[in-house]
């Protein structure tokens, strides 16, 4: 039985059901730090692409660009208070060793590629298949339970896909002129009761996503305040994480910003066409929507945009999730420990699953 107080979203979930059944796109999410769910609900089947980002709706953007994002527009919109309760958990050995050699020799040629000097950083992703125990909407609700500190959303597009995560990076925030964002980079896995020890690696590649920001965004800002970097913790891993934000220029537009800061060092790397290039000529897949970015288009009376970076995230078929994982290569990075930084966050969605 659904917790009494949480009979509005249950109420909710059942009109999501019908979508999945009837076809029709829908983005249910969680904004971090808050009991309230949202579901934004398209009342047609059509695809609907942007490339001005003046639209008003909830985007479902790519890695690339210039593979058009999507927008769900609003024809239905609805919020209610979600409690956290208790969910089905699962215990399962996964098999994780899924194309090690393939990644680690990846990762060897980012390292060579940087050595060379074409990059100052890179990173390099993987996916890994496994069965589904669960339905999109339960595992939407685990999410929702385990990630307090991250955006939970469910999408789903009948020409598109369905797609779930708990991302802890924001993109960015406009409100009333003001841009907030972040620069999230570095991971170590969390262990209760020690606090995460930074090595040399971590915080270089840390500075080097802030510098890399403010560099692109100076074009745009009146001013910009970058606030020093602190441990965050997202779910059973650490970051470290810096707060950024400025007043806009009055001309500035947010495709201007979007392409300022779309992809960041923290999912492509540095210099970004170079990182980019090199990740779309030497991964073994393509990343899609992975590390692509979503959430809320000029929404509300002040048309507030509320950006977040598709991270820890995963594609849902009818009998398995694909989770994609990654990790940023430096100069001082070594194959076996991103292979194992992989192995790590791979945990996060596995555990939900």
């Amino acid at each position: 039985m659904p917790y009494q107080e949480n009979k509005d979203f249950h109420e909710l979930l059942k009109k999501v059901d019908s979508c999945f059944n009837g076809e029709l796109p829908f983005s249910l999410y969680r904004k971090p730090l808050e009991n309230q769910v949202n579901c934004i609900f398209q009342s047609d089947n059509s695809l609907h692409t942007i490339s001005d980002f003046e639209d008003k709706g909830f985007v479902f953007a790519p890695f690339d660009l210039n593979n058009n994002a999507i927008v769900v527009k609003p024809d239905e919109v609805h919020s209610v208070v979600f409690q956290k309760e208790k969910t089905r958990n699962r215990s399962e050995n996964f098999t994780l060793s899924q194309d090690k050699d393939v990644h680690l020799k990846l990762v060897e040629k980012g390292i060579a590629a940087i050595g060379k000097g074409a990059l100052k950083k890179v990173v390099l992703s993987r996916k890994v298949k496994v069965k589904l125990s669960k339905s999109p909407i339960e595992i939407f609700i685990t999410l929702l339970n385990s990630y307090p500190n991250a955006f939970c959303y469910l999408f789903f597009h009948p020409k598109v896909g369905t797609w779930c995560g708990a991302t802890p990076e924001t993109l960015m925030r406009i409100e009333n002129g003001i841009l907030s964002t972040m620069s999230l980079a570095a991971t170590l896995p969390f262990k209760e009761g020690v606090e995460p020890k930074w090595g040399t690696k971590e915080i270089e590649e840390q500075e080097m996503v802030s510098s890399y920001i403010e560099e692109r965004l100076s074009g745009s800002m009146e001013e910009l305040n970058l606030g020093r970097a602190e441990s965050v913790r997202a779910g059973n891993l650490w970051h470290l994480k810096s707060e950024i934000k400025g007043k806009l220029l009055a001309k500035a537009k947010i495709g201007d910003i979007v392409g300022a800061l779309h992809p960041t060092p923290a999912v492509c790397g540095i210099p970004m066409q170079a990182a980019k290039t090199f990740i779309m000529d030497n991964e073994n897949y393509k990343r899609t929507y992975y590390t692509g970015f979503l959430g809320e288009l000029n929404m509300r009376d002040n048309k507030e945009t509320h950006l977040f970076v598709n991270l820890r995230c995963m594609e849902l078929t009818d009998e398995k999730a694909t989770i994609f994982v990654g990790g940023g290569i430096t100069a001082a990075s070594d194959p076996e420990s991103e292979w194992t930084e992989t192995q790590n966050k791979s945990m996060t969605m596995l555990n939900i699953i």
